[in-house]
C-alpha cells in the first residue's frame, strides 16, 4: 500500500512537469519569412505532442490509481467489519486525500490544454473535439470527493478516450 502511494504521489509530481516541457531545443535564427502552412503545422504538430503528453500521463495515473483504489476499497470493508486498526484507517484517509489532489492536478491540467487549444488559432478547429475533457475529470473529482474512487477512474478513461480521438483527428 505504501509502495503504491510513493509511486501515486511521484507521478503526481512529475505530471505537471511533462505536460509543459518544451519538445525541442529553441535557438534563435534570423528572422525570415515562414509560410502560414508551416507555422500551421508546426503549432499543429506542438498541440498534438501536448495531447499525446496528457493521454501518456493519464494511462500512467490510472494504472497506479487501480491498485490503489483497490486497497482503498479492502480498508472501507474491512473497516466496515471492524477489522481494521486505527493505523490502516489513518495511511488509507491520507491515500484517500493523494487521490483527491492528483485528480485535481489532473483536472487543472486539462482545463490548460482546453485553454490552449481555444486560444491558438492553428488549434482552433480541434478545440470542437477536445472541448469537455476537463468537466470530465471533474466528474472524476467529484466522484472522489463521495469515496467513490473506481467510478472517478472510469470517468477518466472516458477522458483517455476523448484525448485519443483528438489525437487521431490531428494527423
Amino acid at each position: 500500500m505504501k509502495r503504491i502511494t510513493t509511486l501515486l504521489i511521484a507521478t503526481i509530481i512529475i505530471f505537471p512537469g511533462t505536460t509543459f516541457s518544451q519538445t525541442r531545443k529553441r535557438t534563435n535564427r534570423p528572422t525570415t519569412r515562414v509560410s502560414s502552412t508551416a507555422t500551421t503545422s508546426t503549432a499543429q504538430q506542438a498541440g498534438a505532442t501536448r495531447v499525446a503528453d496528457q493521454i501518456k500521463n493519464l494511462t500512467r495515473f490510472l494504472f497506479l490509481l487501480g491498485g490503489v483504489a483497490k486497497g482503498i476499497e479492502g480498508v472501507d470493508d474491512a473497516a466496515r467489519r471492524n477489522e481494521a486498526s486505527p493505523a490502516v484507517l489513518e495511511q488509507a484517509k491520507r491515500n484517500k486525500d493523494t487521490v483527491r489532489r492528483s485528480i485535481q492536478s489532473v483536472r487543472e491540467s486539462l482545463d490548460a490544454l482546453e485553454i490552449h487549444f481555444r486560444t491558438t488559432p492553428e488549434l482552433q478547429r480541434y478545440y470542437i473535439k477536445l472541448a469537455g475533457v476537463a468537466s470530465g475529470a471533474a466528474t472524476a473529482e467529484e466522484q472522489a470527493a463521495s469515496n467513490q474512487f473506481d467510478r472517478a477512474g472510469r470517468s477518466l478513461l472516458d477522458v483517455v478516450s476523448r484525448l485519443t480521438n483528438v489525437l487521431l483527428e490531428m494527423r
